[in-house]
């Protein structure tokens, strides 16, 4: 208890707290555009990378998160939150030994243990040691001293803090700031304890251990001797991914390498819905086999099918140019509110498809193309969900690593080919003809909505339509069959509904013929297209 006690007083000391209180007065202001609250200027970005140095392993986590949200911040910030490396000295022996202890108690089940950590981190550290009973070389990850406690007194007083920041607050900045926390919350909670970790690495292993086992490798992890304090694993060899030097002396193909690293995240991400959020260099290494071996599975996200299917739906509209589809899609994944007005898409629009028209798009005009799709939503009710936001994070890190080995890499547009090969397991269809009547129903309210807008720019008379005679002869011809056999479909479908509605109870069964006729004509025409 008295240790808990000196704790809580070091984290709120008062100048440790004034300084908490200058960090998020800056993220205020700096959300805000905003030059001034009350006597407070924003912290500039050499100042504020030393205020989270010094406050520690809660807001070096916390800039991580805040390293992703390129809405809230210009490229100046951006750039220093980004120089932040979670490294920290290793624990002296006395805490080490405390660790030890909590882990293991007094048992021994290491023949040899190095003393020296191969990597320390400000939420744990890692060691090489060998088992006794197998005689396994294995990585052993220490979780540091009275860090579990460090980090929700921070977070309670975080939440404090925003609570006496909340009367400042609009109601759309609320619920970013808010979204932001909850996922520094929910991650840090988890990065502090191992048995989280340990869960993670084990669901990976299960569920991508057979997709390019010859390209990709996870740790083996030892149950047995993995606790909340300490997870045991497999040593794995290999040199840091961002060692350009020592991975050319290898004989592997980079092009390849950056090839198969985007085909895993598109996996994960469109197609599994469960993603490894931290690639960060020390976190993936390269085998002298080409192998790429993924550590550290304490940031690990989830996204709902749902969400993966507009995402999908984004980057084929992106890729198609498809405007009203890409609205449809942000809709979808919650990042056009009802209050957006979705002609202010159309700029965002222009520079997401510039991204996919460039065949020569290097990592600088990437970034800058990213950083104008994000300047023009700064002004505009649109918010980022934070799944968005770690896939974004996860995409700029992917593209980072690429750009070092492969000229004018660009893995947005490698996703598209990925997801037309995987798409029907992407979209979790099973079975062709009702999966596809379901979709094109779907797609009715932007059907109509394209409808309307053309109708809205033939009123204004602005709509102009440039095309050949012949091309002109086709499509009508083409129009025509498509309309009668669209209203044969209505037709069949009102009945369908119609039927269902009738107390006789041979109208129920007429009514699912209907619905089949209807079905089946739907079916025949997508046979046609």
């Amino acid at each position: 208890m008295g240790r808990l006690i000196l704790l809580i007083l070091r984290q709120c000391h008062p100048l440790r707290s004034y300084r908490i209180f200058r960090f998020l007065v800056t993220v205020f202001l700096l959300f805000r555009r905003r030059d001034r609250w009350l006597l407070w200027q924003p912290l500039s970005p050499h100042e504020l990378v030393a205020t989270i140095r010094t406050l520690g392993t809660s807001f070096l986590k916390l800039a991580q998160v805040l390293a992703t949200r390129a809405d809230f911040f210009d490229s100046d910030y951006l750039a220093a939150l980004r120089q932040l490396h979670d490294q920290m000295p290793p624990m002296n022996d006395a805490q080490r030994r405390q660790v030890m202890e909590n882990a293991f108690g007094d048992k021994t089940y290491f023949s040899a243990f190095d003393e020296q950590p191969i990597a320390s981190a400000s939420i744990g550290q890692v060691h090489r040691a060998r088992l006794k009973k197998e005689g396994d070389w294995v990585a052993v990850k220490l979780l540091r001293a009275d860090i579990r406690w460090i980090v929700r007194i921070d977070i309670v007083l975080l939440n404090l803090f925003m609570h006496l920041f909340q009367p400042l607050f609009t109601d759309q900045t609320r619920h970013s700031i808010e979204s932001v926390l909850r996922a520094f919350t929910q991650v840090i909670l988890e990065e502090v304890n191992m048995s989280r970790e340990l869960a993670n690495l084990e669901q990976f292993r299960q569920i991508y251990n057979d997709h390019q086992p010859e390209m990709i490798r996870f740790p083996t992890p030892y149950p047995a001797y993995c606790s909340e304090f300490a997870l045991v694993m497999s040593f794995e060899e290999g040199v840091r991914i961002d060692n350009v030097a020592a991975v050319k002396k290898m004989s592997v193909s980079f092009e390849e390498l950056m090839q198969h690293l985007v085909m895993f995240y598109t996996e994960q991400m469109l197609v599994k819905g469960i993603f490894h959020a931290d690639p960060h260099p020390g976190n993936l290494l390269v085998t002298e086999q080409g192998q790429l071996v993924f550590l550290d599975f304490g940031m690990v996200s989830r996204i709902p099918q749902a969400m993966r299917q507009a995402m999908i739906y984004a980057v084929k509209a992106a890729y198609e140019r498809d405007y009203d589809l890409l609205v449809s899609a942000t809709r979808r994944l919650g990042i056009l509110t009802e209050e957006s007005d979705p002609r202010h898409m159309s700029e965002v629009a222009e520079r997401l498809f510039d991204i996919f028209d460039s065949e020569q798009l290097d990592a600088s005009s990437m970034q800058e193309l990213a950083f104008g799709v994000l300047d023009v939503l700064h002004d505009q009710p649109f918010k980022l969900p934070q799944d968005i936001i770690y896939v974004m994070r996860v995409s700029s890190l992917i593209e980072g690593l690429g750009t070092q080995y492969v000229t004018n890499f660009n893995g947005v547009k490698d996703i598209l080919p990925i997801l037309k090969n995987n798409l029907p397991r992407a979209l979790g269809e099973n079975s062709l003809g009702l999966d596809k009547l379901i979709k094109e129903v779907a797609q009715l309210p932007l059907t109509l909505s394209r409808a309307r807008r053309v109708t809205e720019l033939a009123e204004q008379g602005d709509l102009v339509v440039r095309m050949a005679n012949a091309d002109r002869q086709y499509l009508l011809h083409h129009l025509a069959k498509l309309l009668r056999r669209l209203a044969i479909i209505i037709f069949w479908l009102a009945v369908a509904f119609y039927l269902q509605r009738a107390p006789q109870s041979w109208a129920q069964n007429a009514s699912w013929i209907a619905l089949a006729v209807a079905g089946l004509l739907t079916w025949r025409g997508l046979r046609l297209k």
